[in-house]
């Protein structure tokens, strides 16, 4: 980690060194595109990067997936389906090849890709995944999608920080959450590297630290919504 006694460096230095600084063998591109649909990006890519449990994946997870399409100018989405996520109780899980069955289902879109890749990687958090996909695939410009919900509790991730200082950040508005994100700590501890909403599509060609919050149509829809719901369509004897 730093020390406040190491001399001040830019943000690219600062990424680079992150960078260089992760550790642990790399899955071989074999194994990486096996991950991948047998299909590797091109240097230049321009790829949002969903993460999450997705159980289930939802309407809300495509509606975000085509507004970064659209929005921030990108090449592909890719959906990481976490093989569990640190921050959420095993209890109600669903299997992860189920959760990648479904969330395959929903996708619908040619350039949206949903994954396991986390699980090739061997990595639990999101840190850790973006700088082992950023070593694998240098040349490849990532963006980190994320909701609102999730930047108001951003500090609760392991080395959230470095999030900011490896790709870039779009964060995309969620229902009640607007204010809350924006006056969250980890949207003022980076909040001289916001960008307007104007400049979104120059995102993925933004040097990290850079991030802005998109707005647009709410989904209300969540996956905690849906499990509830099937909850309580089922027959009582089978819970």
């Amino acid at each position: 980690m730093w020390s406040g006694g190491r001399a001040r460096c830019g943000p690219e230095s600062r990424r680079l060194a992150l960078h260089h600084s992760a550790t642990g063998p790399l899955p071989t591109p074999a194994r990486l595109a096996a991950a991948l649909g047998d299909r590797l990006p091109p240097p230049g890519a321009r790829i949002g990067l969903l993460g999450g449990s997705f159980n289930p994946a939802h309407d809300g997870h495509r509606q975000i997936s085509l507004e970064a399409l659209k929005r921030l100018g990108l090449d592909e989405v890719w959906w990481l389906v976490s093989p569990q996520n640190p921050l959420k109780p095993l209890a109600g899980m669903a299997p992860l090849e189920s959760r990648l069955a479904r969330a395959h289902t929903l996708a619908r879109h040619p350039r949206i890709r949903v994954t396991g890749i986390e699980g090739r990687l061997a990595s639990h958090y999101t840190a850790d995944t973006l700088r082992a996909l950023t070593r694998r695939f240098p040349r490849v410009r990532f963006v980190w999608l994320m909701g609102a919900d999730n930047l108001v509790q951003l500090t609760k991730w392991k080395d959230w920080r470095e999030i900011f200082h490896v790709v870039a950040v779009a964060v995309f508005d969620r229902p009640s959450y607007s204010l809350r994100a924006v006056a969250a700590g980890a949207a003022r501890r980076f909040a001289r590297y916001r960008l307007d909403e104007k400049q979104a599509r120059g995102l993925a060609g933004r040097t990290p630290p850079a991030w802005v919050f998109v707005h647009s149509r709410l989904n209300t829809l969540s996956a905690t919504q849906l499990r509830a719901r099937r909850r309580q369509a089922e027959p009582p004897g089978s819970r």
